[in-house]
């Protein structure tokens, strides 16, 4: 499958139809919230003329069934060691994540994403935020690049490292503002679908959206010089989506990966002959009226590892 392709047809029987046994890379799906979504516009403050109609909504009573259905399928597509992470609002969480327990996939992190533009409320507090839920499949390797988008060694203005900030289970990344232009009726931000491919993908892989909508993860993926398959039962958002991908330039929104900061020892075991050097090393520097902050980084030269291993061991030995 090296060209991208949307089926315009249900996801399940698509899926059955169409994708093999352990034939998929990534999951990226943002289904249905059963909460009234085609009447999303009563929450929102913008034009609807630009919006895609033919949004399809999943009755309430059916969600879980629903849910276990379209789980089971891509837990049968992915390959050993694939991912998906699946966007979910609070509504019909125990639903999914009942749906996704059922299954082999094991849980790697429940992470929460933070919006602008959220739901305006009078009477509680207003709903800014949805739930990513990302699991992977047993049974082989999983990707996961750790510094896709910073080096370990980037410094954040104000101290601390980018790397770990970027990699921190809550995500701020605002919403799409697009006045005037085709949007779907709840449509992903571009910043949010990069960041899950560049963390949990590699250009070449097959990425799949077992509910396209207007077709972001598609570009996204395109974009990023990889393969994507995905299904919309909805006509209207179909045609929006297969435009939109077909209009996507192969590799336009890759970007240069950041300089590798490579840890040599990163990992392994401390001997007896290192911490008894270690400690000799920290007295040495402290007595020289080095800061905290300065003998640490000047022992992970030395010890050729990450900051946090030595910071650990400085703990251990009472420093």
């Amino acid at each position: 499958m090296d060209r991208p392709v949307v089926y315009n047809e249900d996801c399940v029987r698509g899926a059955l139809a169409r994708l093999s046994d352990a034939c998929v890379d990534l999951i990226v799906t943002d289904p249905p919230y059963g909460i009234e979504g085609d009447r999303l516009h009563r929450h929102y403050n913008r034009n609807e003329r630009f919006v895609v109609d033919g949004y399809v909504e999943v009755e309430r009573a059916e969600y879980p069934q629903f849910s276990r259905d379209w789980i089971a399928q891509a837990e049968r597509v992915l390959r050993p060691g694939g991912q998906m992470y699946v966007v979910s609002g609070y509504t019909n969480l125990y639903d999914v994540l009942g749906a996704l327990r059922g299954t082999s996939l094991r849980e790697v992190n429940h992470l929460i994403w933070k919006f602008n533009f959220g739901v305006y409320t009078s009477k509680k507090f207003v709903s800014s935020h949805y739930h990513i839920l990302y699991f992977a499949k047993p049974g082989g390797r999983r990707t996961f690049n750790l510094q896709a988008r910073y080096a370990l060694d980037h410094d954040a203005h104000g101290g601390g490292s980018m790397n770990y900030r970027d990699r921190e289970d809550v995500w701020v990344i605002n919403r799409e503002y697009k006045p005037g232009r085709t949007k779907n009726k709840n449509e992903l931000p571009h910043g949010l679908l990069k960041k899950m491919l560049a963390y949990s993908s590699n250009p070449g892989d097959l990425v799949c959206d077992f509910f396209t909508g207007g077709g972001s993860t598609g570009v996204v993926a395109v974009g990023m010089n990889r393969r994507f398959v995905g299904f919309e039962i909805s006509k209207a958002a179909h045609r929006s989506a297969v435009a939109r991908i077909e209009a996507t330039a192969p590799g336009s929104m890759l970007e240069a990966p950041p300089p590798q900061h490579v840890v040599k020892n990163r990992g392994k075991t401390w001997t007896a002959a290192e911490m008894r050097r270690l400690r000799e090393r920290y007295g040495d520097l402290h007595a020289r009226g080095a800061t905290q902050a300065a003998i640490v980084n000047a022992l992970s030269e030395e010890f050729e590892r990450g900051a946090w291993a030595i910071r650990k061991r400085l703990r251990e030995i009472g420093r």
